[in-house]
């Protein structure tokens, strides 16, 4: 029998590129059709033929408060209640941004947009604008949203011939994106040294988070921002998935490194389009209209994105969320590890499940060449068995999960069996 979820993936086919609106919510790479969800609520999804299924992707990763969290809810609905779109100066984001800068030192100044995509463009574009330069060093494995300069990974080897992950990119691309293996700092040294001088920044996730999670070492960054201080490149970390996930202040309250600029996006909209940039207010200054480096957006800022983040933001600034989220980390992955062939790397409320007998032999996995070849047919299998058993995941092997507020213990003892039945099966 058709499913419901069948019949509308036949009907999209026919009038979106593969289906989906976005590459990672297709079923490619673990094969079978894309479950249309028609909403949320907690901890759970429900599909469109009407069941729940418990949900760890929490849209890839803006949900921290849970799906239609009530405090999140209330703020966006009374904000189209009052007019959903303003095109004008507006309180809301002028709280959120105050919210912010007062809580995190190194942004004294923030410009909301509408996508983390966007945010990365700008912040290299302001770093550009700023340095008069134009190369940006960047690290094998790491996504920076699909604007052209960062849709580029490395060959072989240390900083070689770019490679597009894309079609369509210009060749002017290309020349200008120099791309580092992650945790190789003679192959850093060698990057500056080759090109420092022509860096306008150099951008990095501090904790890689789309390619597996690949924590870093402290004396990788260390060496990072070290070297970008000396060559006069920008620093730019992209906390897009970390910003507000990881702590308050991302992986830069963490570790104590302050970047040049950082962007933002997912949790600062709670669930709403939005993406921001923000640093110093020198550096700042130069975007216009005060300064040269030109940035707009119609939708920029939009009201219930910024009711919706301050709301959420509220809840995580009011304290004990942080620790919540790390027990409920900390669970996970202690009984993963109890489970012969899964490796789970974690950093707070963000895990990476890899299936593979290799996995645990090269832990912790911190580069792509230690991610077992058949890490992807492990997670196909376990995908749909957990599948099966109402519990969904991102369907790539690549992607990470998450947790959220609305998760509870007996959510991750849940996901833990389900992974081990999984395995037997």
């Amino acid at each position: 029998m058709t499913t419901a979820s069948e019949a509308l993936f036949a009907r999209a086919l026919r009038v979106s590129p593969g289906g989906v609106h976005s590459p990672v919510r297709a079923f490619k790479s673990v094969g079978g059709t894309p479950h249309f969800m028609h909403g949320g609520s907690g901890a759970f999804l429900e599909d469109v033929d009407g069941q729940r299924y418990l949900d760890f992707c929490l849209a890839f990763g803006p949900l921290i408060l849970g799906h239609a969290d009530p405090r999140v809810r209330d703020a966006a609905v009374e904000a189209v209640r009052r007019g959903w779109s303003l095109g004008t100066a507006d309180p809301y984001s002028l709280e959120l941004a105050e919210l912010i800068t007062a809580r995190i030192p190194w942004v004294e100044s923030i410009r909301f947009v509408n996508s983390g995509t966007e945010a990365l463009m700008s912040a290299l574009r302001l770093a550009r604008g700023a340095t008069g330069r134009a190369k940006v060093l960047k690290f094998d494995g790491c996504y920076h949203g699909h604007a052209d300069s960062f849709l580029i990974r490395s060959g072989s080897g240390l900083a070689g011939q770019a490679v597009a992950d894309s079609a369509g990119l210009a060749p002017s691309a290309l020349a200008e994106t120099i791309v580092a293996p992650l945790d190789d700092i003679p192959a850093l040294e060698a990057a500056f040294s080759a090109h420092g001088s022509e860096l306008a920044a150099v951008v990095i996730e501090p904790i890689p988070a789309n390619y597996g999670l690949l924590p870093q070492t402290r004396e990788f960054f260390g060496a990072l921002a070290a070297l970008a201080k000396r060559y006069g490149a920008l620093l730019i970390f992209d906390e897009v998935i970390t910003g507000f996930r990881v702590a308050f202040g991302g992986y830069a309250a963490l570790s104590g490194i302050r970047p040049d600029l950082v962007t933002y996006g997912k949790i600062i909209g709670g669930g709403f389009p939005v993406g921001a940039y923000g640093g110093t207010r020198e550096l700042m200054a130069l975007v216009a209209p005060s300064g040269p480096v030109y940035q707009a957006g119609t939708l920029s800022a939009n009201p219930v994105a910024m009711c919706a983040g301050l709301a959420t933001l509220k809840v995580l600034d009011a304290g004990g969320a942080y620790e919540t989220l790390e027990t409920l980390g900390a669970r996970l992955e202690h009984g993963l590890a109890k489970l012969p062939g899964v490796l789970c790397q974690r950093a707070g409320s963000m895990f990476w499940i890899c299936v593979s007998p290799e996995a645990r032999r090269t832990a912790p996995i911190r580069k792509l060449p230690g991610i077992p070849v058949d890490a992807a047919s492990g997670y196909k299998r376990v995908f749909h068995r957990l599948l099966e058993r109402r519990i969904y995941l991102a369907p790539s092997a690549y992607e990470i999960g998450f947790l959220s507020l609305a998760h509870t213990r007996e959510h991750v003892d849940t996901l833990i069996d389900a992974v081990a039945a999984a395995l037997e099966g």
